[in-house]
């Protein structure tokens, strides 16, 4: 059981790091499937949303500006010549900067935000997170929040075979 866990802790954060690794697609077939040990759904929905909010706090603190990005990853400060794209590249700057003063003068509907993000997706839990970060999101509030949100999240859906396999077939 163990080694169940500490897998699916594994692809939990590595999802969060890497978009392209569903951690979603990962639980319902390991549930699913069931050639594993019996695991609580609640456990398996904690320790995958533990290992989500532990790799989406790296975007969150690199966000901040807490953690130094490969020089790959930096913006270059030659100048560039005026192309469609850095005009647009730059609208985006602006709007992207106005959008951080309404998320800094509203914390409580950053909150609420990052809140249903974590559960439904909706905005991308990846923006939302880059966003809490640059907004300056208390760590504690974002980690609560966050934590609380993907356990409903990954713990429905850790329960969602059991439920469509055994009870929907009652209502048919």
């Amino acid at each position: 059981m163990l080694l169940w866990l500490l897998l699916s802790l594994g692809v939990a954060v590595g999802s969060a790091l890497c978009p392209l690794i569903s951690v979603e697609l990962f639980l319902v077939g390991m549930i699913a499937n069931g050639h594993h040990p019996p695991i609580a759904c609640w456990i398996l929905g904690g320790v995958v949303a533990v290992g989500q909010v532990v790799g989406k706090l790296l975007y969150f603190f690199a966000a901040r500006g807490r953690i130094t990005l490969p020089t790959w990853l930096q913006p270059k400060d030659k100048p560039r010549r005026q192309t469609w794209w850095t005009t647009a590249w730059a609208k985006v700057g602006v709007w992207f900067g106005a959008l951080r003063a309404q998320c800094e003068k509203r914390p409580k509907l950053m909150i609420a935000t990052t809140g249903v993000s974590s559960v439904v997706g909706m905005p991308p839990f990846m923006a939302t997170t880059v966003l809490a970060g640059v907004a300056r999101m208390s760590v504690l509030v974002f980690v609560g929040v966050t934590l609380a949100g993907r356990f409903i999240r990954f713990t429905a859906l850790a329960a969602s075979p059991h439920l469509l396999s055994h009870v929907l077939p009652h209502f048919a």
